[in-house]
């Protein structure tokens, strides 16, 4: 555990080196963006009863803030949000690497996190035929989600459809888990309504294909779990 929440440790150098040596599949190519590039790797792993690993690059990617004036990678912001949402109670990826260092004049960062497995995205629940009753009850859920991770000022800062992962885990009771990533752009606010407005405006300009009368389901689900 401690290689997740200490990101820069000469004796994480070796680590760091086998992973940066990993290759995969490019699911998203590195980008140049934020003075440097970022992009996803998909690592099928040796042993096929275990998890897909999905490892996001970057060089130079960063992000400057109050505490990091000169810029920090962004995948640690990305890494403190999961273990922040997982102190919540929020379900997000399972991290199983994370560090970064300073090479060659710009930094190097990594983040490895296990697939989500048998969830579907918010965008694929909306392109295929759901069950009324059970799409009612993913809206509640996913809701009270949100209204979680905003009433503990986190705003996820790229609330998109895409990024919004649902896991049926009894239909016939309508159980349903919420698991929230890609967190890169996700930071505390100092009011919760700062949080609330940011993301879901966001999420009513990202949706996908979910209906008003969804979003208003949605809406209603969110404002209720919100309140103290």
């Amino acid at each position: 555990m401690a290689s997740l929440i200490q990101p820069i440790l000469p004796a994480l150098t070796s680590e760091f080196d086998r992973w940066w040596a990993c290759a995969g599949t490019w699911v998203e190519p590195a980008n140049q963006r934020r003075g440097g590039e970022s992009g996803v790797q998909l690592l099928a792993p040796r042993d096929p009863t275990r998890s897909a690993l999905y490892c996001k690059r970057q060089t130079g990617h960063t992000y400057r803030s109050l505490m990091h004036p000169v810029g920090r990678p962004t995948a640690l912001r990305e890494r403190d949000a999961y273990l922040a949402l997982k102190r919540l109670g929020i379900s997000t990826p399972r991290l199983v690497y994370a560090a970064a260092r300073h090479a060659d004049g710009h930094w190097q960062a990594l983040l490895v996190t296990e697939a989500l497995e048998g969830f579907i995205s918010l965008e694929q629940w909306y392109a295929q035929t759901q069950p009324t009753a059970l799409t009612q009850a993913m809206l509640q859920a996913l809701g009270g989600t949100l209204a979680r991770l905003h009433g503990a000022r986190w705003q996820h800062g790229c609330c998109y459809a895409k990024h919004l992962f649902i896991r049926v885990v009894d239909a016939e009771n309508q159980h349903l888990e919420i698991a929230l990533l890609d967190l890169e752009k996700s930071r505390r606010r100092w009011r919760v309504r700062d949080a609330s407005r940011h993301d879901m405006r966001q999420l009513g300009r990202h949706c996908a294909g979910m209906p008003a009368s969804d979003m208003q389901v949605l809406q209603q689900a969110y404002q209720q779990a919100l309140r103290p």
